[in-house]
């Protein structure tokens, strides 16, 4: 059984993105450690995300879901209409853990399902359109905090 984790850059009210980019300043130190823990494995996102990112794809594969989209010019894109769909393609490459990456809806979809989250929590509050979903704290154990200049790294295991 492939390992769902959502990876995210949140602001401390929640929001991760206004109007298809981040609200708040680039942090290099962040968008470094984003790509190499993500860089091996299939990534899970959304159609609208996957072609924001078209000039450089994360991950080993990516996992689109789109319920009208199904082809697309990318070698290693694949074309998922639901979480079931999604996390069989990801199976079927022999995967054991593939990452959410997003957006906001495709964060929401998956919830439910991921088994870890490893959120970037970035000091201070942002406006934008596109927000983490909340979750049920008592399901969650944070297990890892790690600071940094501008943002803190929480790991969170889902409860058993």
């Amino acid at each position: 059984m492939v390992e769902l984790v959502s990876v995210a850059a949140v602001a401390e009210n929640g929001v991760l993105g206004r109007d298809g980019e981040l609200p708040w300043p680039s942090i290099p130190v962040d968008r470094r450690q984003y790509r190499e823990r993500i860089a091996d494995s299939p990534v899970v996102l959304g159609r609208v995300t996957f072609e924001s990112m078209l000039d450089d794809l994360p991950g080993s594969a990516q996992i689109v879901l789109s319920r009208s989209e199904s082809a697309f010019d990318v070698g290693t894109a694949h074309h998922a209409p639901g979480i079931d769909d999604a996390i069989a393609v990801a199976e079927s490459m022999g995967a054991e853990r593939a990452y959410v990456i997003g957006g906001a809806a495709i964060y929401d979809l998956f919830q439910p399902v991921v088994d870890r989250m490893v959120l970037s929590r970035v000091h201070g509050e942002y406006e934008g359109d596109a927000s983490f979903p909340a979750w049920d704290t008592a399901a969650w154990e944070l297990v890892d905090t790690e600071a940094h200049d501008r943002f803190s790294l929480e790991e969170w295991t889902r409860r058993e």
